[in-house]
């Protein structure tokens, strides 16, 4: 276990984070390739403060949590947790720092045992806290279930007796049973109604500023992100493209790929028709990217360069960094 000296305002550190897994093809199953679900992904995440993790799906977002969770081996890459790096912890070692770093699942069903009732669920987060007094126990049960909108007398039901709302709200009260300080929200929204999903995102705010949490965000949703998040960090196919504060990548995005996710957005308010900036061809092969650029073969600007070139993760601006070699040119 070693033991580095980050910012003071800084729990979570990922340097060069690594994950591929490998094509086998043939009746022995050869290896013939490897998909680059995360190919060197760095961010920080400050005490108190919430980062998003935005990109399409198959990018790489949820493999970058697990992995940090160490629900996944890395290949390569460092995690450092409150001054402790924990890449090589092993689970024994790890098992405290578990306590402290929770997920919030995207299906909320499906991260209940339907066998337990909602009391004995949150129960065992207790338990792990070293409640050992049943009279206390109920107690804090109480105390989390009313912090999440959830009545008292929920303890005694099943998970199937409510809706995908209230259960997104037991699995965030489980989470916050163990009293951790990172909680990582894996699309915690998207498997729910439009209706219930802005109460789950106010619900999620009102607990950061209450239990001054750390989060880090994934989704593909920028609405959601823009209003939750500090800091954004875009990823496409295993890396992180361009990341900036919320209101930065906002007001100023760089990269194609952002600008692109930008456009999508609909706007309810304006009647003025908003043009998608759409990709100049798509690029077929999804598992193994091209050399040089990754979003080559979608960009509206790409050229035989953006295949040949590495490319550095430059800031363009004050904590806005950016991954191609044409914007830092156009914008020093």
């Amino acid at each position: 276990m070693e033991t580095r000296h980050t910012p003071q305002n800084i729990i979570l550190k990922v340097e060069d984070l690594k994950k591929y897994f490998p094509i086998r093809r043939g009746f022995f199953q050869n290896i013939r390739g490897w998909i680059k679900a995360v190919d060197g992904v760095s961010f920080e995440i400050e005490r108190g403060k919430t980062l998003g993790l935005v990109g399409e799906s198959g990018c790489g977002k949820t493999t970058v949590a697990w992995l940090i969770l160490k629900l996944l081996k890395m290949d390569e890459g460092r995690i450092i947790f409150r001054d402790t790096e924990i890449s090589e912890l092993s689970e024994k070692e790890m098992k405290p720092y578990r306590q402290e770093m929770q997920m919030v699942f995207q299906d909320p069903y499906g991260s209940l045992n339907p066998r337990m009732t909602v009391g004995q669920s949150i129960e065992e987060g207790l338990s792990i806290l070293g409640i050992k007094s049943r009279k206390k126990r109920k107690e804090h049960l109480k105390k989390l279930l009313e912090m999440v909108g959830m009545s008292t007398n929920s303890s005694d039901r099943y998970p199937h007796e409510f809706s995908g709302g209230q259960r997104q709200r037991i699995g965030i009260a489980r989470a916050l049973s163990v009293e951790p300080s990172l909680v990582i929200c894996d699309e915690p929204i998207s498997a729910l109604d439009v209706s219930i999903q802005a109460q789950i995102i106010n619900l999620l705010k009102d607990l950061q500023d209450q239990l001054e949490l750390s989060y880090l965000f994934i989704s593909h949703d920028l609405n959601v992100i823009g209003y939750l998040c500090t800091t954004i960090s875009v990823m496409y196919k295993g890396l992180i493209v361009e990341s900036a504060s919320a209101e930065a990548l906002f007001s100023h995005p760089y990269h194609p790929y952002t600008i692109s996710l930008l456009s999508a957005i609909p706007d309810p308010e304006s009647s003025v028709k908003k043009e998608v900036k759409l990709p100049a061809r798509d690029f077929s092969d999804t598992l193994i990217p091209p050399d040089g650029c990754n979003y080559q073969g979608r960009c509206p600007m790409d050229e035989p360069r953006c295949g040949q070139e590495d490319l550095i993760f430059t800031e363009v601006e004050k904590d806005h960094f950016v991954r191609c070699w044409k914007v830092p040119k156009n914008n020093v």
